[in-house]
């Protein structure tokens, strides 16, 4: 095991590394991508900056992205979970921003999922209330941008699913309902649940392809993975929630009583 892996099996890896120097990632290897990076909306992270100025944080997204586009098979695709707008230090049409700058990466679109998250309101403000003069409109969902490399049509890997009919029927439907993870529960600022990307595995990918998450957190991609039959890597800079992501990726294989 590198020492700058927290944990390491034959089919997951925790890097604690910067996204932007690590060079344990090969270029062409990854065949899934799924990932929420930060939003840049004030979030007290151990070791990232979340209060860049929007320019920066464009700058910052294209920068990581490129990495990402470089990373991936051919036939690759990418699951970005980010906000649809933002109200914080004022209205941003983050969505749409960081698809385009996706697209001009060389990504090309497929689809966008919205997330309902039934537990979780970001509401801050009403504007005026009760009033047209200058109400804010805020929609208390996110969103998963799917893009890909070069083809849509993926003809690497095992060629096996193992998504059943129920849930490729309720999943192909863009609108997904489900609840946000609390971030005491998992000791990390910002997770989300096991539930998304846990979907975007079994719609996106076939059992025993590569699953990488350039932003990991506290591990719930690779959770997710280890559960699905895929192999996984997850950077993360932090060496806090490197620790916290090998635990839940320990504890996750002891068999339950």
């Amino acid at each position: 095991m590198d020492k700058r892996d927290f944990f390491s099996s034959e089919d997951v890896t925790v890097i604690n590394e910067d996204v932007f120097k690590t060079k344990k990632i090969p270029a062409q290897s990854i065949d899934l991508i799924i990932t929420s990076p930060p939003y840049n909306v004030d979030i007290k992270y151990n070791s990232h900056d979340d209060q860049l100025t929007y320019e920066e944080y464009l700058d910052f997204s294209k920068r990581w992205m490129k990495r990402c586009f470089g990373w991936l098979k051919n036939d690759g695709r990418f699951c970005l979970n980010i906000p649809l707008d933002k109200n914080k230090g004022g209205q941003q049409s983050v969505g749409a921003n960081l698809t385009t700058i996706a697209k001009k990466i060389g990504f090309s679109y497929h689809s966008t999922i919205i997330w309902n998250e039934g537990n979780i309101s970001r509401r801050t403000a009403w504007g005026s209330w009760a009033s047209a003069s200058a109400p804010y409109v805020i929609a208390p969902v996110e969103l998963i941008v799917v893009l890909y490399k070069k083809s849509w049509k993926k003809t690497s890997g095992s060629r096996i699913s193992d998504i059943t009919r129920d849930e490729f029927l309720a999943w192909t439907n863009g609108l997904w309902t489900f609840n946000g993870e609390r971030k005491k529960t998992i000791g990390h600022p910002a997770p989300f649940p096991v539930e998304l990307p846990m979907r975007c595995m079994k719609l996106f990918s076939f059992v025993g392809d590569t699953v990488l998450d350039p932003f990991m957190g506290s591990g719930t991609t690779l959770v997710a993975a280890s559960r699905c039959n895929r192999k996984a890597a997850g950077i993360e800079i932090d060496p806090q929630y490197c620790k916290i992501a090998a635990q839940r990726i320990e504890d996750d294989h002891i068999p339950k009583r």
